[in-house]
């Protein structure tokens, strides 16, 4: 597989700013994806922006989170040319409360990081200041929160203040991890690998057959960041050109399950709490998916979660 032949040349391609090229209008260049879903998430992007006041964006670590959030910052700053003199602020959630400004003077377009981390008081102070910037006319200030759980799934717990939950995923983008749009790891890898071979002024190579197979087989729990720290890696071991499976420093055995468990405490109840959560992962988190395909109430399904959580704290 020729790189030169998949991927644009580095004069095409903004080397600096990961995912983005300048001479599209489409942002499906930006956000190099096939997926279907992705593609879906990436036109509602480009719809919304221009309208958006509060939004959330929900993914794991690695998704391409802060892609999407410069996708949405271009196309709102296009219709709003007030809203680029403010500029991107991107921020730790829990920092941006600290700033003392006045929320009826905040501006711009502001990308805070892991709001699902915020303690309680944060996220009372939060909602405060966003009930503030709701009063704003669109295009003055936007706040874009980013999480790595499901906020409203976080809130049926009590973990996360429900008002703020609905206020922040009323407008929400779910970014699915790389093993569910596997279509998507040979392009990215193309670009990937272009990238890095740009960085390091090395000629071109070319990924032989065994390689490109177990780019696609692995699951990529770090997602794009993996890949891209995988592939960087293979360029500076490959010697002759090409790599191969052997230049990716991919473990060959598969990441032990958050619910392994060994045989000894494989007890008829860590079964079925191993199927359980197995389910719920296969649902991304949708309690009702899971309820109707393992064939029980929804009721029934929250007894069983909570019996899990009185173990683990028992346990804790």
């Amino acid at each position: 597989m020729s790189i030169q032949n998949l991927v644009s040349s580095p004069t095409e391609t903004s080397v600096g700013r990961p995912g983005f090229a300048e001479d599209s209008t489409s942002d499906f260049n930006r956000f190099m994806t096939t997926s279907p879903s992705v593609r879906k998430l990436i036109t509602r992007a480009e719809l919304v922006a221009p309208h958006l006041r509060l939004a959330t964006i929900e993914g794991e670590c690695g998704t391409g989170k802060q892609t999407v959030a410069n996708i949405l910052y271009r196309r709102a700053a296009a219709a709003h040319p007030g809203l680029a003199r403010f500029g991107f602020h991107r921020c730790d959630a829990r920092e941006w409360l600290l700033d003392a400004t006045d929320p009826k003077s905040r501006s711009g377009f502001n990308y805070l990081d892991r709001a699902d981390l915020l303690a309680a008081p944060g996220q009372a102070l939060l909602l405060r200041i966003l009930k503030e910037i709701e009063t704003r006319p669109v295009g003055q200030v936007i706040v874009l929160a980013s999480s790595e759980l499901q906020l409203r799934e976080l809130a049926t717990k009590g973990q996360f203040l429900t008002d703020l939950a609905f206020r922040l995923t009323a407008v929400q983008f779910t970014l699915p991890p790389l093993r569910e749009r596997r279509e998507d790891i040979v392009p990215l890898a193309t670009i990937l690998l272009d990238r890095i071979r740009y960085r390091y002024r090395i000629s071109a190579f070319t990924m032989a057959p065994d390689a490109v197979a177990r780019l696609i087989q692995h699951d990529w729990p770090g997602n794009v960041r993996e890949l891209s720290s995988v592939l960087e890696c293979a360029v500076l071991e490959c010697t002759d050109g090409v790599i191969r499976e052997a230049d990716l420093c991919i473990s060959s055995a598969a990441a032990p399950t958050k619910q392994s468990a060994t045989p000894a405490a494989l007890t008829l109840q860590a079964v079925v709490q191993n199927h359980l959560q197995h389910v719920l992962e296969l649902n991304r988190g949708n309690k009702l998916r899971t309820a109707r395909q393992l064939g029980i109430s929804r009721s029934t399904l929250y007894r069983m979660l909570d019996s899990r959580f009185s173990s683990e704290a028992e346990l804790g």
